[in-house]
């Protein structure tokens, strides 16, 4: 079996997987490898760049290897080969997690229990909720299933498709460096740059899938089109831009404008000036298009990669 079939099958198993079973309740590979981050950090942490870089170079370089490893481990095995790449797509991609916190939030509000709401969402991102309203938290809980779609599912099948086992695991484990070192604390704005540059290059292929998908499954893609042309390059962030500004487009409603984190006001652009007001319905058509993409990504992957391996054959 070759290794575009292996991907594919395994790939498929993997998304499949986290639709049946989602994430694990305790000891998820990802949580592994962010308490051995964190073990590193301990080690390294030096309010300087360069010790930020090797610090990426050792927790992702590592993960890589260890995925190259275990692939080299069964490559004789075509059974195997799909049971390790379906393994590692379900550990790394987060579809399921991403739509039970979502529908949860959106549960709560559609009960009129905002402060359950307030409450809720910091499962799913890393905004100040209690000064959010009932829209405000719909609006985060639709902004963070947007760019999750893109971290959470999309990149990582673009780098499944790419490198295999390793381009799995190494796209989780930058994505999770910049979640974890990556943002402008005072504590990691030097030693977190790498990690946030590097998950920037990463994620850049996985977010023009996502909003390219978007648009195509969306309800209007007109909309998001026009949004994505007109405001993404506005985003402070280069990939959740085009991501968020096409759910927004497709979706009908408008994204962005102020926001807390961690105490600090941002004052963002607003996407989709022309859209309504996000409300609570719009957290599950959220979710709904989420899901369209993922699996439509899952085909594009497969796509790209049988073609790919046709051209260099």
């Amino acid at each position: 079996m070759g290794a575009g079939r292996v991907f594919a099958y395994g790939a498929a198993a993997g998304l499949i997987g986290d639709l049946l079973l989602g994430d694990p309740r305790r000891g998820h590979p990802v949580a592994v490898f962010g308490r051995a981050a964190g073990a590193v950090e301990r080690v390294l942490w030096r309010d300087h760049r360069g010790w930020g870089a090797l610090h990426a170079v050792v927790c992702a370089g590592g993960a890589v290897a260890l995925g190259g490893a275990a692939a080299r481990a069964v490559r004789d095995s075509a059974v195997a080969s799909v049971v390790l790449t379906g393994a590692a797509t379900w550990a790394v991609v987060g579809g399921t997690s991403l739509a039970r916190e979502a529908r949860a939030v959106g549960r709560a509000l559609e009960a009129g229990d905002v402060e359950g709401a307030r409450e809720r969402l910091p499962h799913l991102c890393g905004r100040d909720p209690q000064a959010l309203d009932a829209d405000g938290i719909a609006r985060a809980v639709v902004e963070s299933v947007a760019e999750n779609t893109s971290d959470a599912v999309v990149g990582a099948l673009v780098w499944g498709a790419v490198g295999g086992v390793p381009g799995l695991l190494g796209f989780r484990a930058v994505n999770t460096l910049d979640a974890m070192v990556g943002h402008k604390s005072a504590r990691y704005r030097r030693y977190g740059w790498a990690c946030a540059r590097l998950d920037d290059l990463a994620g850049w292929p996985g977010a023009r899938l996502t909003a390219v998908l978007a648009t195509l499954a969306g309800d209007d893609p007109r909309g998001a089109v026009r949004a994505w042309r007109a405001d993404a390059a506005k985003h402070p962030s280069p990939n959740a831009g085009p991501v968020e500004a096409s759910f927004a487009g497709a979706l009908g409603v408008r994204l962005g404008g102020t926001l807390s984190y961690g105490g600090r006001v941002e004052h963002r652009p607003v996407l989709n000036g022309a859209g309504r007001r996000v409300g609570t319905r719009d957290i599950e058509r959220a979710v709904r298009l989420s899901r369209r993409v993922g699996w439509l990504a899952l085909g594009v992957c497969v796509a790209a990669r049988r073609i790919a391996k046709g051209r260099t054959s």
